[in-house]
């Protein structure tokens, strides 16, 4: 029996210059997501929503403007849980059926969060989804993801525009078909979601593509990087950039 978690779900943590990290310290490694928000002038960012198993847009509500819109850097259950909450849902045209749809064969969605049997290499599977539950009454086995509104499907060279702050969309197939990133030239940040971070990379999930991949890493290495926040694990600098693609493309074929 799960602990009953005595306090707030997520945690959040400014970075400066209008960046807020959310975590949700209580779901485990394997679908612990990194939750961007961007304050803009005209918009709000939030990139990526987590697991949904609390609500992301109430406990935020604090840090939002006038205005906000969910970017999904892909659509898998650990980055899209709680997009249903937002009116502005944006993401990769080929992600975006599998967010309105809730559709597991995009999501992956299809799992037990009481038990996950989830095959990933460097992490450990098994248990629980969660270390703690957010509430008394809460029923993990009722958890799914739930239909968004997609507003705005994106292409590689769109231009998200928040009126302080200009972010180019880099799609970046490999981990999904339309996994993208977004790349702000002006300061050298990329926010990577799970094309690459520090961790073991998945790349062999039932839609995941390693050729795709290659060339995905082959690109980030053009990249002026000054620093990657990414969909998992603490954020980098370029060495450290270099260093992960390095060896994720010298790998033997098939490991």
């Amino acid at each position: 029996m799960l602990p009953t978690l005595d306090g707030d779900w997520f945690e959040f943590r400014s970075l400066g210059d209008g960046l807020t990290l959310i975590t949700e310290p209580h779901v485990v490694p394997l679908l612990r997501c990194n939750i961007w928000h961007i304050r803009g002038r005209d918009i709000d960012l939030v990139v990526d929503t987590g697991l949904g198993v609390s609500s992301l847009y109430q406990a935020s509500r604090h840090l939002f403007g006038q205005r906000v819109a969910a970017l999904a850097t892909h659509v898998h259950l650990d980055h899209v849980g709680g997009h249903h909450e937002f009116a502005d849902c944006w993401c990769h045209r080929l992600e975006a059926p599998g967010l309105r749809g809730a559709d597991p064969a995009f999501t992956l969605g299809d799992i037990d969060l009481n038990h996950l049997d989830f095959a990933a290499p460097g992490y450990e599977t098994g248990g629980a989804a969660l270390t703690a539950l957010p509430r008394p009454d809460y029923d993990l086995s009722a958890w799914q993801i739930r239909q968004a509104t997609v507003t705005r499907e994106l292409e590689d060279g769109d231009v998200i525009d928040l009126g302080n702050r200009h972010f180019e969309v880099l799609h970046l197939p490999g981990h999904s078909p339309g996994s993208i990133g977004l790349w702000e030239a002006a300061t050298g940040t990329l926010f990577s979601g799970d094309a690459v971070y520090d961790g073991p990379l998945l790349d062999a999930l039932p839609h995941s593509d390693r050729a795709a991949y290659a060339r995905t890493m082959e690109r980030l290495l053009g990249l002026p990087v000054n620093v990657v926040h990414a969909g998992h694990d603490p954020s980098f600098g370029r060495e450290r950039l270099h260093a992960l693609v390095r060896a994720y493309l010298d790998r033997p074929p098939g490991s």
